[in-house]
């Protein structure tokens, strides 16, 4: 890793450490970074986690613990080790056992297991986040470690020859197994990390993933849940076609989803508006899912404070949630419709591009003022 030299023009190399020199432990700080902040793990895989347990040890007959285990978009287990600045020589058996484990796992089982998890760690409703993590509009659609598909990812700054050769045979023998090469740089008195998959290369795995997807895609045990994607396929590129046609600006750089919502830009980070697709309705809402929860609310408040005003400036009574308990906050209007009804499509597209445009006209500058306030402290 380097630092650019902007007066010197030049390219400065970093001063790579490890971590025990730097002072950080296994359990206590890597752990606890990955666990807290799983997008750095999600980006380096090219596919968001959900982390639902750490340290587990509910396996009957052993006292065993796997350090993090999350759930993948596709629903399946992900098993976790870390290592700090050496990968072991007995990390590969240790995470095979831990996935066979798993891999009996059944869908109430991951619900508790996930729950006690919250329940440590601040609250939440399980099923709720796993449902919205999926993007399924309804439980009883979601699917949760189906078959042997369970994946394992080992972490550490230095990967023994003995763990790549395995993790290779591993891959080669369709388990979705790959090592994460976390490496620590001095930076003055700071220290950063460096995340890099090294099996397989990302261009290797976006192949791989592809495979994967096409297989998945043809077991009929999971063909009514394929059957839905390509339903809120078709039914996103018919929208974003329309919107398009019209020069909504916003959607330029969208393609169709198989999930149920669909964010377009507002122009502030970490809010957006939201269309959903469900199986028997449809829906609009401003999001305000910045990062931390005391700041989406204060948002939230001061833009409740003109609720009058924008609800008669949007020209008809919107559904204002604060959601508490949550971390994010939203405003929305829904419409409950067929959605399996293609012929109800063109109606749904009308119906969902009118709200757009008057959300959008009637929320943009109030929340640009909103964000602002909470951004310079006045509220």
């Amino acid at each position: 890793m380097f630092q650019v030299d902007r007066p010197a023009n030049r390219l400065r190399r970093l001063a790579r450490t490890t971590f025990s020199d730097a002072g950080f432990t296994e359990r206590g700080h890597l752990q606890e970074w990955l666990a807290a902040g799983p997008d750095a793990l999600g980006q380096t895989l090219g596919d968001d986690l959900l982390i639902i347990q750490k340290e587990f040890d509910g396996f009957d007959g052993t006292r065993e613990r796997l350090d993090l285990l999350a759930l993948d978009r596709q629903g399946q287990l992900v098993v976790i080790e870390n290592k700090l600045d050496d990968s072991g020589r007995d990390v590969v058996w240790q995470a095979l056992k831990y996935a066979a484990y798993c891999s009996s796992l059944k869908k109430a089982e991951i619900v508790d297991i996930f729950q006690r998890y919250l329940d440590r760690s601040g609250g939440g409703d399980a099923t709720e986040t796993i449902r919205e993590f999926l993007g399924e509009d309804a439980w009883e659609e979601v699917i949760l470690n189906a078959g042997n598909d369970q994946r394992i990812v080992f972490i550490a700054a230095n990967f023994r020859r003995e763990v790549t050769a395995t993790v290779l045979w591993l891959r080669e023998h369709g388990i979705d197994a790959r090592c994460i090469r976390v490496v620590p740089y001095r930076f003055g008195e700071e220290v950063l990390v460096d995340l890099q998959q090294v099996i397989p290369t990302p261009e290797a795995a976006d192949y791989m993933i592809r495979i994967a997807q096409k297989e998945t895609e043809q077991k009929s045990a999971l063909g009514a849940r394929d059957n839905r994607h390509d339903r809120r396929m078709a039914f996103w590129d018919e929208l974003l076609s329309e919107m398009r046609s019209q020069n909504i600006q916003a959607v330029s750089g969208l393609s169709p989803s198989k999930y149920y919502w669909l964010n377009t830009s507002v122009g502030i980070t970490g809010c957006s508006i939201t269309f959903h697709f469900l199986k028997d309705q449809i829906g609009i809402q401003l999001e305000i899912k910045r990062p931390t929860q005391a700041e989406n609310k204060r948002i939230f408040d001061n833009l409740e404070k003109g609720q009058s005003e924008l609800d008669t400036a949007f020209g008809e009574p919107l559904i204002w949630e604060r959601k508490d308990a949550k971390v994010r906050s939203h405003i929305r209007l829904h419409l409950p419709i067929d959605t399996k009804e293609a012929d109800n499509w063109p109606e749904m597209i009308a119906w969902m591009i009118d709200k757009w445009r008057r959300v959008e006209s009637t929320f943009s500058e109030p929340l640009r003022e909103a964000v602002a306030r909470v951004e310079g402290g006045r509220s």
